[in-house]
């Protein structure tokens, strides 16, 4: 890029100013540069279908914001400075930078027609592709993702439901990709990669460099010197304006795994080799890697740092997290560009990828076998060879738990720590354990298992349980404090949520189950259009409408639309999904062979990979 395709915006926010009242006026002072100032639409910004399918290449701003100003002192891993040197000269407070990019060649993904094999679409399908359309946020002309909900009856009360979150879009986002429509997802990764280096303080601490937001939301403002002339800007949230204040650790992880996915479909994989890209890639691992007085392999987040964002008793080392963590580095080794400033990075991937596989699971699984072995647990065991490592009470083990789990299968437990276990079932962290081979093979047939044997609590009347079971009673008062929304059975606490049913789908296909994914399908398709399309259900069986759901929720739209076209064709799961790797089994980083006090048990680890 040449210092002629560039422009120059005295403003930190990032964002674009209007100052010609027309597109002839703009065509007229640059002549040689129309695409610089396109047409924005400043009184509708949520687009249309149509809006999107008029532009005939993408128009993709790469902004570069401000200088970060984090009171953290890491430097970025490995401590190349010359990688330093680029972010800090090359990136930081530079100018905006438009680039032009011509039309590539076309994905390997179908069309929607194509990949339907001449099968007409369903009611429910056609109206869930035009809620979808109609949910598509536009920044100065391009799409940039989708609001979280769309909701008419609550438009005086949306709170932060007419943002664009980043988790919320990755359903969204692989919906459009599988239909073949990459331009809203390449710019929505370019302008959330702006903000994560946009200055970020709570009460006078600013958090590390590599935050990403939890959502954004497109605001248009007057500019102070004339009245007519105005912007549009993107307005992060990082957790600053959120219940509770809390940063959204999962949306980094999450934008990993969507660039993977991006690049897989689109054959785009030019973006991931950009410098601002790579940088944005090495800055949420810096966050992610950096030395603690942690003692696990594991990540310690807060109560809230993920799609469970209310106090729901999952501080310490939640499963979700960890698995999405897992993904997130099996991505990032995949894209890191491999050269001599990257090799200290990705010999610590390789390394936390080894012990984390192993510690979730060595300590994280449990099926009837392990529960009574933790029955059985001996107490203030002070030895380096010691079989109850965490000091587990065996009256731990809830009463619900002994009667409910099959006698084959299992699954991974909700979260692990000194003198803790978490036994609950959360969906989200186990099917994604499933998809990314953070599980055995054997492991992951378990927790299907399972599944299928307890659907009537798990699935119900509607796909499928974010918890299981539900906080109830004292446990309800202590652990959510009373909160009114997390009610028993109701939201986060137990709550059935329909996005699940794409990461069901992703886990069945993987493990050569797709017909459990059609049968959760079938129970969805029979309410979710005659429902508005619910955020979630509650109830034991999720028989009820959630009494505080939003309706025409976008990411059960694009769930339901996504799980559709992943069993058209399964064989383009494999975007998301990450096999067995044998090496991360047979390499060791832990030297063990070397101190006589402990002894390593990878060994037992890797017997139970299915051949």
């Amino acid at each position: 890029m040449n210092a002629t395709s560039s422009m120059r915006i005295a403003t930190m926010r990032p964002c674009f100013r209007f100052l010609f009242r027309s597109g002839q006026a703009a065509a007229i002072a640059f002549p040689k540069y129309p695409f610089l100032f396109p047409k924005c639409p400043h009184t509708d910004l949520i687009s249309s279908a149509s809006a999107s399918r008029r532009r005939e290449a993408a128009l993709v701003r790469a902004v570069a914001g401000a200088r970060p100003m984090g009171t953290s002192a890491e430097p970025i891993i490995g401590g190349e400075k010359a990688f330093d040197r680029i972010y800090e000269q090359g990136l930081a407070g530079k100018p905006i930078v438009i680039e032009r990019v011509e039309p590539g060649p076309a994905p390997e993904v179908e069309k929607k027609e194509e990949l339907a094999s001449g099968r007409h679409e369903t009611e429910e399908e056609k109206e869930a592709w035009r809620l979808l359309k109609k949910s598509v946020v536009t920044y100065c002309g391009t799409p940039v993702g989708t609001v979280a909900a769309d909701d008419p009856v609550n438009g005086g009360q949306m709170l932060n439901y007419d943002q664009v979150f980043i988790r919320d879009f990755v359903p969204s986002a692989l919906a459009f990709l599988l239909k073949g429509e990459t331009e809203i997802v390449r710019n929505f990764l370019l302008h959330t990669l702006q903000l994560q280096s946009w200055e970020k303080t709570v009460d006078c601490y600013s958090p590390g460099q590599g935050l990403m937001p939890a959502s954004f939301k497109v605001r248009t403002l007057p500019l102070s010197d004339d009245k007519e002339a105005y912007e549009e800007v993107l307005d992060p949230d990082f957790g600053e304006s959120a219940i509770g204040r809390v940063a959204p650790v999962d949306s980094g992880l999450w934008w990993i795994i969507l660039l993977r996915a991006y690049g897989k479909i689109s054959g785009d994989y030019a973006l991931q080799e950009r410098v601002d890209v790579q940088t944005g890639i090495r800055l949420i691992l810096n966050l992610c890697l950096t030395d603690g007085f942690d003692m696990f392999p594991t990540l310690l987040v807060t109560d809230g740092s993920c799609m469970i964002d209310r106090r729901m008793g999952i501080h310490g080392h939640p499963l979700e997290i960890q698995s999405l963590f897992y993904s997130a580095l099996r991505c990032s080794r995949e894209m890191i560009t491999p050269n001599e400033g990257s090799k200290k990075l990705i010999h610590a991937i390789n390394n936390r990828l080894s012990a984390l596989s192993f510690h979730i699971r060595e300590y994280y699984w449990v099926d009837m076998k392990k529960i009574n072995e933790i029955y059985r647990y001996k107490t203030e065991e002070y030895s380096y060879d010691a079989a109850n490592k965490f000091n587990i009470y065996p009256e731990q083990i809830p009463s619900w738990l002994v009667n409910w789990i099959p006698d084959k299968g299992g699954y991974l437990i909700g979260n692990v720590q000194p003198a803790h276990m978490d036994f609950r079932f959360f969906l989200l962290g186990n099917l994604w354990a499933i998809s990314s081979s953070l599980t055995t093979p054997w492991q992951a047939e378990g927790i299907l298992n399972l599944i299928e044997d307890k659907w009537d609590d798990l699935v119900g009347n509607m796909p499928l349980k974010i918890c299981y079971p539900g906080l109830e009673n004292d446990e309800w008062r202590i652990i959510t404090g009373s909160d009114p929304k997390n009610t028993p059975w109701s939201y986060h606490n137990g709550g059935s949520w329909p996005t699940l049913l794409w990461q069901f789908t992703l886990a069945c296909i993987k493990m050569g189950r797709p017909e459990l994914a059609q049968k959760a399908v079938a129970v969805a398709e029979k309410r979710l259009s005659k429902d508005k399309w619910p955020e979630y259900y509650d109830t034991r069986t999720g028989r009820f409408i959630g009494k505080q759901s939003r309706l025409f929720q976008t990411w059960t739209i694009a769930g339901y639309l996504t799980s559709k076209m992943l069993l058209e064709r399964p064989e383009l799961c494999s975007i998301l999904t990450c096999e067995e790797d044998l090496e991360l089994l047979e390499g060791c980083s832990c030297s063990l062979k070397k101190n006589a006090r402990t002894r390593c048990s990878r060994p037992a680890a890797k017997s139970q990979i299915l051949i």
